[in-house]
């Protein structure tokens, strides 16, 4: 027997609201038991749904997975309850440090001191704050670590994945400009 489309509606909202991150569709699927196209078409209807109903939040889609968020004009009047944000904001260097991760991935800390000058506290920083993480080491003498950025880096700015950076307009070290906006 096929669920109509509202429990399927509501299976989609549970989850997401119930997860506090993307939901990939993989596993939407499963919760659904549809296959991947049918549970597309489901959360576009989801999506459709919630727009129409204007509910003071919206459906995205951001690392890889689909999310509910409160849109900038609701958020706005929403100071009294909402806690402040889980980390402080980052240094400019921290920035240029981490645009050089994101655009240069894999990269070893001999390479972002390279671009940017010293790094070494800034990348422990990074890591600290689970932006950046060890993803392996290089074949060059010493086996240095190699860099990459994580996927709370892509929910810190909202984005889809890394192929969703700005592209760059030089070559320069000066691109943490592109991670502000």
């Amino acid at each position: 027997m096929r669920m109509p489309g509202e429990a399927f509606r509501a299976l989609i909202g549970g989850a997401l609201l119930a997860a506090g991150r993307p939901v990939r569709l993989k596993e939407l699927s499963e919760i659904l038991g549809l296959g991947p196209e049918a549970t597309r078409r489901e959360v576009r209807a989801f999506t459709e749904a919630v727009q129409a109903a204007g509910l003071g939040f919206e459906v995205e889609e951001v690392a890889g997975g689909v999310r509910l968020i409160v849109p900038p004009g609701v958020a706005a009047h929403l100071a009294p309850v909402l806690s402040p944000p889980a980390l402080p904001a980052l240094s400019a260097a921290a920035l240029e440090v981490l645009a050089v991760i994101a655009y240069r991935q894999p990269v070893t800390r001999a390479e972002i001191e390279a671009m940017r000058g010293g790094s070494a506290g800034t990348v422990v920083t990074l890591q600290e704050r689970e932006l950046v993480k060890v993803v392996g080491r290089s074949d060059a003498v010493g086996q240095p670590l190699l860099y990459g950025t994580t996927e709370r880096f892509l929910l810190e700015f909202g984005l889809e994945g890394l192929e969703a950076l700005p592209p760059l307009a030089g070559d320069g070290p000066d691109f943490a400009h592109l991670l502000r906006g």
